[in-house]
């Protein structure tokens, strides 16, 4: 149930675990994009 707690206000905002999930978010979008943009060279070339 880890991610579907509730925002506690008493444990702090960690600056590294912001910049984590950045970074996580970034290459899993990276990821779908290449992902994306290999399915469309497949059907169009």
């Amino acid at each position: 149930m880890y991610f579907f707690r509730k925002n506690n206000p008493d444990r702090p905002q960690n600056f590294n675990l912001k910049v984590m999930h950045f970074i996580n978010a970034t290459a899993i979008l990276l990821f779908v994009l290449g992902i994306l943009y290999k399915i469309i060279d497949w059907y169009i070339l």
